[in-house]
């Protein structure tokens, strides 16, 4: 593919797609180049309604190979919300700052045994008007009492992956791209494009 456009405009997931993806296509756009294009309201069931609705309105838009994401918090203590509702867990429109401290309010009195949670991603690359490529990663982990960290976005400061004894926020961009939920879900997309990679 000569071009495959990230139908966000959430600047960090962008970012962190454009790495993991590189190989898949010559270069990459995200919808900060393309300001008129209106994606749709987050109204899906499942990940996956939304990750296809946002690549099927680039890819309408554009005539482009299009990357929709769906991704989310889900929190075993509070039956897996935050969810679908992840991004505005405070309200519409509501910043990384508000959802995150929701969150611990929400926990507030959880031990930390109890804190267990996992990130999940859901990626839908569309290509043509009647073909969806989809791929699904997730990431264990739990959830921490206060945020630590300076790196990452959302609710990376306040969740330490299975295995880690740091948050994503604390992790190196490096170690995070290899560890993350958008990593296992882009592995999981290039398996299913069959390991196609560009040739230097």
């Amino acid at each position: 593919m000569d071009l495959i456009v990230l139908a966000t405009r959430n600047e960090g997931k962008a970012r962190e797609l454009t790495i993991l993806l590189r190989g898949l296509a010559k270069r990459f756009e995200s919808l900060r180049e393309h300001p008129g294009i209106v994606l749709p309201p987050e109204t899906g069931s499942t990940y996956r309604e939304n990750a296809i609705a946002k690549a099927r309105a680039v890819y309408d838009a554009l005539g482009a190979p299009a990357l929709g994401d769906d991704s989310g918090l889900e929190v075993d203590a509070l039956g897996g919300a935050p969810g679908l509702h992840s991004a505005r867990f405070a309200g519409e429109n509501a910043s990384d700052q508000p959802n995150v401290a929701r969150l611990l309010r929400d926990l507030e009195g959880v031990p930390p045994g109890r804190r267990t949670a996992r990130f999940r991603c859901v990626l839908a690359l569309a290509r043509g008007p009647e073909d969806a490529v989809i791929a699904e990663g997730a990431r264990e982990g739990r959830i921490l009492e206060a945020p630590r960290g300076r790196g990452g976005f959302g609710y990376d400061p306040v969740f330490v992956p299975a295995g880690e004894s740091l948050s994503y926020a604390e992790l190196t961009d490096d170690r995070n791209n290899a560890l993350s939920h958008r990593a296992r879900a882009v592995a999981a997309l290039r398996e299913a494009l069959g390991n196609q990679t560009l040739t230097p």
